[in-house]
This record gives structure tokens, C-alpha cells and sequence, in this order.
């Protein structure tokens, strides 16, 4: 368990902090990327959690996430190369196959999509298309980080070696966090993208409508 006895310690005042082996490495490390923008990905679901409205099994759903997310950070900053099977917390095969089996089961019934959703829709659910968005962004500093440390325990030197699996978890929650927004909107709240010449054609419709031209000075109003 963690200890937080003492939030400010100046440890990292020289731009540099502490990896689970006590290995010190560059605040602007690639690997301490990946766990910052898991972090705001944590918080963002957090955030979506606060503003309520959810369904009890949604709740609970995003919940184990956010203590998933912890364990994947743990797993982060603990170095392949230095790795203790019997005490490193991992993502493992099981925790991907647990967001595969909660995407299943959330889109069982929902309507077929025929384009893209535009963002938005109630305010928890526009929060968890944010919430979207930043998880994509930590998967893909978690492929930058790997590139930048390797993938296997054999990566010699500090701080190397980075398991793919949290990248391949991020990927799986990006597509349960889409699944759930539907959810949690409902059909009525979905907006879907028009392609540009089908939406120049509503567009020219709408102002059809209201008499306006399109460079009719007053659209702007």
C-alpha cells in the first residue's frame, strides 16, 4: 500500500523523479509522459463520475476503470528490466478481456450507426467524449514511450523496458468510453457527421428555409 505521510518532498525539484525500482529519470522521459496523460485520463473519467447522472452499473463500470488506470500507471514505472513477477502490479491479458466483455455487453441493443457522432450530447456525455480522446492520447504515448525503452525484460539500462499491454488496455477503453457515451446519451442525443457535399446541401436548405441566401449579411446574426 502507499504511504502519503507528506505530500511535498523537493525530491524532483532538479527535474527528475523516482521510477518503482528507485530508478531516477528525466521529468521529460517518455515514459513519465504516458503516466501524466494517464493521470488526466483518470481525472477526466473522474470528472464525468462527478457531474452524476449515470446509470448504477455505468458507476461501477468507470469506478474499476479509475483503479485500473492506477495499476496501469504502477505498471509504467515499473521497468521490464527490473521486474519482480511476484510483487509487480501488471496489466494483464485478463484486464483487456474484462473492457472487450464490458464493450459487448453495453452495446448489446444499441442502434446501428451509419456515420460518425459529432462530440457532445448531455453533459456526462460529452465529458466521456473528452474523456475519449485523452485516453487515445495516452495510448499513444504509451507507443512512444515503448519506442523510446523497448518491450522486453532483456532492454538494458535505466528505466527500460515498457510492457505493450498497458497500450493495448488504453485502445480497448477508448472503444468501451465510445460504447458508454451512446449509453449514457441515448439515440436522441446523438448527432451524427455530415460528410461535407451532404452537409453543404442541409446547410443550403436551412438558409432556404429561413430566406436568407448564404452571403446574405444578416446569416451572420
Amino acid at each position: 500500500m502507499v504511504v502519503l505521510s507528506r505530500i511535498y518532498t523537493r525530491t524532483g525539484d532538479g527535474g527528475s523523479t523516482g521510477l518503482v525500482d528507485s530508478t531516477r529519470v528525466s521529468k521529460t522521459d517518455p515514459r513519465l509522459g504516458a503516466i501524466g496523460d494517464v493521470d488526466e485520463a483518470n481525472a477526466s473519467i473522474g470528472l464525468a463520475l462527478a457531474i452524476g447522472g449515470l446509470e448504477v452499473e455505468v458507476e461501477r463500470a468507470l469506478g474499476l476503470i479509475q483503479n485500473e488506470l492506477f495499476d496501469l500507471g504502477a505498471d509504467l514505472a515499473t521497468p521490464l528490466a527490473d521486474d519482480d513477477t511476484e510483487t509487480a502490479l501488471r496489466i494483464v491479458p485478463d484486464s483487456v478481456a474484462r473492457l472487450e466483455a464490458l464493450c459487448d455487453r453495453f452495446g448489446a441493443g444499441l442502434p446501428v450507426l451509419r456515420s460518425f457522432i459529432l462530440p457532445g450530447g448531455r453533459p456526462v456525455g460529452a465529458q466521456l467524449h473528452l474523456a475519449r480522446t485523452i485516453v487515445r492520447r495516452a495510448e499513444r504515448s504509451v507507443w512512444a514511450a515503448i519506442e523510446a525503452h523497448g518491450s522486453g525484460s532483456d532492454d538494458s539500462g535505466p528505466g527500460n523496458g515498457i510492457s505493450p499491454l498497458p497500450a493495448i488496455y488504453l485502445n480497448r477503453l477508448s472503444d468501451l468510453l465510445f460504447v458508454l457515451v451512446r449509453v449514457v446519451n441515448g439515440a436522441d442525443q446523438e448527432t451524427l457527421w455530415q460528410p461535407g457535399a451532404e452537409r453543404t446541401d442541409l446547410e443550403q436548405a436551412d438558409l432556404e428555409q429561413t430566406g436568407l441566401e448564404p452571403n446574405d449579411p444578416e446569416r451572420a446574426n
